[in-house]
């Protein structure tokens, strides 16, 4: 049960962290060379740590 709870805190804080982080890319950037946009961090840091 620890572990379990171990792991959904490290999971949290990376997503929290990728959030974060796309969010504070510049729009160009993100548009042009990575194909995102930064309102869909939260989706993209969903499947990048939980794979759903």
């Amino acid at each position: 049960m620890i572990n379990s709870i171990r792991t959904a805190i490290h999971k949290r804080t990376a997503y929290n962290r990728t959030v974060r982080e796309l969010k504070s890319l510049p729009t160009d950037l993100a548009i042009e060379d990575l194909g995102i946009v930064t309102y869909d961090a939260d989706r993209i840091a969903y499947k990048a740590v939980y794979g759903r």
